[in-house]
């Protein structure tokens, strides 16, 4: 069931019931967003649009949805498309199955790698998928000046890509330091994007400095992790995106605040959720169904997903089942549950066949690791300071605790110290820029043996790797390069299970269902190592993020992000 675009007149006459319309909906009821009420009637389209409810139409097709309820397409706000590690058409067949018809990506992860030919694949790949691939324009390739990444783009790089019909506006603005100081080549990109959409990204951020920010034209931000924080932004005058992903989940600390007053301003986002959970837990539809568990109103929790969504980012032609939007339709067996029967996008009936008449174009960015093959005395710290900055992961969020802990110097050397759950992490540069290596300590992983490394290290991607072993991470990041990127885990000289990610260093080239068998085989080598954490790949790759507080380590060494400078 493939609908083509209508022509205005066709749209009328079909509306106003006195042409067939191409297809109708029969016997379902609609949870109408503006006021809450269930309505009764056909639902009729035409072409990509819907023309008609609540009235009894005749179609050309009609298909019965007796006893299902009908809810506009669930629109994701932000996220990074290159951390569910598929390409953009794996993606649409992984998520538009489960309701998401519209999606509002960053490709700073693909732009950091490769520059704008990453952000031009992202745009060419949104003209050919089913779900509609809004592609905001990078605002931060590197996010820092303390990292080593494989481009730079500056305000001139972004022009020439504007324009594209996938284009809403500038992509979340992480470097918030350099708002508020101003940066000549911060101020150039917000000057550029001044009269459109720029999405923020400002965590911890209060008080005047929060105003500051604010008024530089940022209007949207997903970082607040608590109900406090969200209140104070949403007072200002901001959207904000309630996220839960894979590592970072906020949904259960901001959905008190959540509720039919302030749904119009609150909004759902993944940021980086991997095929795995997705798989085993869902994606919009899984906050959706946990929000109402929590006692969220159907009605706030699906106006977030869709409507609210909608007007935040300026898309006045969805987030309704109503006459003149985009047909994009969920059909759930359950509004409770979020059960998704079938879905609709763009007046298309998703199915196998749909995906199937894509017309796919091939990936880009391989062979993008380049990084110096290393041996276990890479991984020495050397110093003749016994105090030492730690990494402190707090689980579920990539805000870092900055730990201090006394480690012995033996032989020149810090070793990881098991007992205290202390071991060695390093960053190592990829891009065949500067060979740039560092090392440093964190905690919470429970690493007992071995090792794991992983080319997805937000942003800059250098390769990072932890161990307990200096032998197993040596043997980690060089397979890395062997493979083209991805995740691998190693024990005892062995590499256990492994990720390739050919794609820039992270995307896969197969389906998200052998990904997710992948990873389902990485976690369990990773747990046999002693590892805790119930997402430890990603968690790592956001251990190098030196725009997240408050301690993170990159290519140059040790950060302190809230002095926004390298520990010497």
């Amino acid at each position: 069931m493939t609908r083509q675009h209508s022509t205005l007149s066709d749209r009328i006459a079909q509306g106003r019931g006195m042409a067939q319309a191409d297809l109708v909906l029969k016997g379902g009821q609609i949870l109408d967003l503006m006021t809450g009420a269930m309505l009764s009637g056909d639902v009729a389209i035409c072409g990509d649009r819907v023309v008609g409810i609540c009235a009894d139409y005749e179609g050309k097709q009609e298909v019965d949805v007796t006893g299902k309820v009908m809810v506009p397409g669930f629109i994701d706000t932000h996220l990074h498309i290159e951390s569910s590690l598929v390409t953009p058409f794996e993606f649409d067949r992984c998520v538009l199955p489960r309701g998401v018809t519209t999606a509002i990506c960053d490709p700073h992860e693909i732009a950091n790698v490769i520059g704008p030919d990453g952000i031009r694949y992202f745009q060419s790949a949104s003209e050919r998928t089913l779900m509609d691939i809004k592609v905001q324009l990078s605002s931060c390739v590197p996010s820092t000046d303390m990292e080593t990444a494989g481009a730079t783009i500056l305000a001139e790089d972004l022009k020439p890509l504007m324009g594209h019909p996938s284009g809403i506006g500038l992509a979340e603005f992480m470097n918030f330091p350099g708002v508020l100081h101003q940066l000549p080549d911060v101020m150039e990109k917000l000057a550029l994007f001044e009269d459109v959409h720029i999405d923020g990204h400002c965590p911890l951020l209060q008080g005047k400095d929060l105003n500051g920010y604010i008024a530089a034209g940022i209007r949207t931000e997903h970082e607040a992790t608590t109900a406090e924080e969200a209140l104070e932004k949403l007072q200002k005058g901001m959207r904000v995106l309630i996220r839960e992903g894979s590592v970072s989940k906020d949904l259960h600390a901001l959905a008190p605040i959540l509720n039919d007053v302030s749904a119009p301003y609150l909004c759902l986002c993944t940021d980086d959720r991997n095929p795995l959970d997705i798989a085993e837990q869902g994606h919009l539809d899984y906050m959706i169904r946990t929000l109402i568990s929590l006692g969220v109103s159907p009605l706030a929790a699906y106006r977030a997903a869709s409507l609210s969504a909608a007007e935040a980012f300026g898309l006045k032609d969805r987030g309704q089942i109503s006459p003149g939007k985009r047909a994009d339709i969920v059909i759930l067996n359950d509004l409770q549950t979020c059960e998704v029967a079938d879905v609709i996008c763009g007046g298309t009936w998703v199915d196998d066949a749909a995906f199937a008449a894509r017309d796919l174009i091939d990936p880009v960015g391989r062979n993008s690791v380049n990084a110096p093959k290393v041996g276990p005395q890479h991984f020495r710290t050397a110093g003749n300071r016994e105090d030492t900055d730690v990494i402190g992961i707090l689980e579920g969020k990539i805000i870092t605790e900055h730990l201090h802990e006394v480690m012995a110097i033996e032989d020149g050397d810090k070793r990881p110290d098991l007992s205290r759950d202390l071991i060695k992490i390093a960053v190592i540069e990829r891009h065949g820029k500067n060979g740039n290596m560092a090392t440093g300590f964190v905690r919470g992983f429970n690493l007992q043996r071995g090792a794991i490394a992983s080319t997805v290290c937000h942003d800059h991607h250098n390769i990072a790797v932890v161990g307990a072993d200096y032998d197993d991470m040596a043997l980690a990041a060089n397979r890395l390069g062997e493979i083209e990127g991805g995740f691998v885990v190693v024990e005892g000289g062995k590499v256990l299970a492994e990720l390739p990610l050919p794609v820039a260093g992270l995307m896969s080239l197969e389906s998200h269902e052998v990904v997710h068998d992948q990873l389902v085989a990485l976690r369990s080598a990773a747990r046999d190592l002693g590892v805790t954490l119930e997402e430890p790949f990603l968690q790592l790759a956001f251990l190098a993020l030196p725009v997240i507080p408050n301690l993170k380590i990159t290519d140059r060494g040790l950060v302190d992000v809230n002095k926004f400078e390298i520990i010497s």
